[in-house]
C-alpha cells in the first residue's frame, strides 16, 4: 500500500512539510510517483529505524585531567547595535 506524506506524518505526529523536506534532502526512503512523494509500509518502518534512539550503554566514569591552560575570567560581550 502507498501512503501519502499527509498520511505518513500523521502516523508518525510530525508535519506534512517535515516528511516532504526529508524526502527532498533524501534522509528518508521514498518513492516518486507521478511527481509526488509516496511511502511504503516498508518505508515507514525504515524511516522509524532511521530515528529510533536507543539508550547508551553505561561506561565506567574516566578521570578528566585538569586543562592545561587555565583561562582569565569570562566577560561579557558588548551588545550588537540595534539595526
Amino acid at each position: 500500500m502507498l501512503h501519502r506524506p499527509a498520511e505518513v506524518a500523521k502516523i508518525l505526529d510530525c508535519s506534512e512539510w517535515w516528511v516532504k523536506e526529508q524526502a527532498r534532502k533524501r534522509r528518508i526512503p521514498f518513492a516518486w510517483i507521478g511527481g509526488s512523494y509516496r511511502f511504503t509500509d516498508e518505508h515507514l518502518a525504515e524511516i522509524i529505524r532511521i530515528f529510533e534512539v536507543r539508550p547508551q550503554e553505561e561506561r565506567p566514569a574516566t578521570p578528566r585531567a585538569a586543562p592545561s591552560v587555565m583561562t582569565g575570567p569570562l566577560r561579557a560581550r558588548r551588545p550588537r547595535r540595534a539595526a
